[in-house]
């Protein structure tokens, strides 16, 4: 069974441009709040909560765009779907689950 790379390009590039976009309204709400400082403290308290949430959520696409690039660079060097332990290929059905996986099944377990 022969993986289509050029579906998976594509899938990756749009997984690409999502985390990008993901990533960039983030920190722009970070940067730029769209409410005002509240004068009151549990408000600011809730702000301040919510603002750590969005950190860890950016902090997650960001991690995944660091995947999406690599299997990117994966499919340009040819090694796209083999799997880093053992070298056999990525089952078909893993790849369009997880599109940069690195890992066959076996060894993702």
């Amino acid at each position: 069974m022969s993986i289509d790379l050029d579906a998976a390009k594509k899938t990756l590039l749009e997984l690409q441009e999502e985390y990008q976009t993901r990533i960039d309204t983030i920190e722009d709400h970070i940067q730029n709040p769209q409410d005002e400082l509240n004068k009151d403290w549990e408000d600011q308290a809730i702000s301040i909560r919510q603002n750590d949430t969005r950190q860890l959520l950016a902090e997650e696409a960001r991690q995944n765009l660091i995947y999406v690039n690599e299997a990117l660079s994966r499919i340009e060097n040819g090694t796209y779907n083999e799997c880093e332990v053992c070298g056999e290929p990525i089952q078909e059905e893993r790849l369009k689950a997880v599109p940069y996986a690195t890992l066959c099944m076996e060894h993702a377990e």
